[in-house]
This record gives C-alpha cells, structure tokens and sequence, in this order.
C-alpha cells in the first residue's frame, strides 16, 4: 500500500529528465511514470512515505522554475486511482455515468482521488493527456447519486487551480457507451 503519490508535470520534456532525476536523488520515492504527454509536456509521477515525496515535489517544483505546469502530492492515495490509470478496471453492469475532464494531468489526479474518496463510485479510467491535447478526464459509474456527490467533489479540486474544462452525468447511459467508445 502506498502512503503518498506525487507528481511534477512540466512543459518541457529536456527539462523534465532532469527533474525526474533529481527527484530521485532527493528522496527515497518509486518512481511509478517518467514520460512525454501531450502536446510536449513531461510527466513524472512517484511514490512512497508522505515526507520523502513532499520533499522530492518541492524540489522538483523549485528546480522546473518556468517549466513548471503543475504538482500535487496526495497523502493516502485512494487504490481505485492508480488501477483507473493503468486501465485495468472492468464494469459488468454499468449504472450511472459520469465524466470530468480538466486541463491538466495533475489536476485530473487530483480530482479523482477526491471523487473515490467522496462517494461509493467506481472509477472506471483515467487518462492522461496522450492525444487529447494534454488534458486529462476521468471516467466513473454507480448510481446517480453517488456519481453526482463524485463529480461535484472532483469539481470543487479542479475548479481551486482554474483548469476544469467540463463535467458530465449521465443517469441512463446507453451500453455502448462503455465498450472501446471511452
């Protein structure tokens, strides 16, 4: 189980081998994502004890200088999060859906750590920003209710740093909406 995940997103991707690097040398943290993201951003996300990550974030964050786009750590990272961005979350039995969709990866993290903490959802995926012009959306379904109190909890965090881009709920989705349409 992981105590913390954090992650520094910058808009240059020279730039962000350099702070990945650094951010392993500052602390003891896994490093769990190191890679280009659209539309030439750089993304470097890792785990590990909330004061080992805290201190990699800042100092990756204070070395990017204007590269930075944004960070976060999140103490007590919800599971459901890191399986919905490896994609290996299956529904059988979709009920209610909803989306929200931001301008920044770290931001779409953010938000839906908040969601799955907020109701009794399942989150289905999160993506980060490859060929969506370097947002990020997640997606989740369960009943309205749940799905509501979710999507206004992962509003109210992508709405602090101004980068949310819209949000949706749908109470009676049509099935195919969740075979490789999504």
């Amino acid at each position: 189980m992981l105590n913390a995940v954090g992650a520094v997103e910058l808009s240059s991707i020279a730039k962000g081998f350099e702070i990945a690097d650094l951010m392993l040398k500052t602390s003891e943290v896994k490093l769990l994502l190191a890679r280009s993201i659209c539309p030439g951003k750089y993304l470097i996300l890792i785990s590990g004890d909330v004061g080992p990550v805290n201190a990699a974030v800042d100092a990756g964050s204070e070395k990017a200088s204007h590269c930075l786009v944004d960070n976060f750590v999140i103490p007590n990272i919800d599971d459901k999060v890191l399986a919905a961005i490896e994609n290996v979350v299956t529904v059988q039995s979709p009920q209610a859906f909803g989306s929200v969709e931001v301008f920044s990866v770290s931001a779409i993290i953010e938000a839906a750590d908040a969601a799955v903490k907020a109701a009794d959802i399942t989150l289905m995926e999160i993506r980060l920003a490859m060929a969506i012009g370097g947002k990020g959306f997640f997606t989740l379904t369960g009943t309205v209710a749940s799905v509501e109190t979710a999507v206004n909890a992962a509003v109210m965090v992508a709405s602090r740093k101004g980068l949310l881009v819209e949000k949706t709920v749908i109470a009676n989705p049509r099935k195919e909406l969740f075979y490789e349409n999504i």
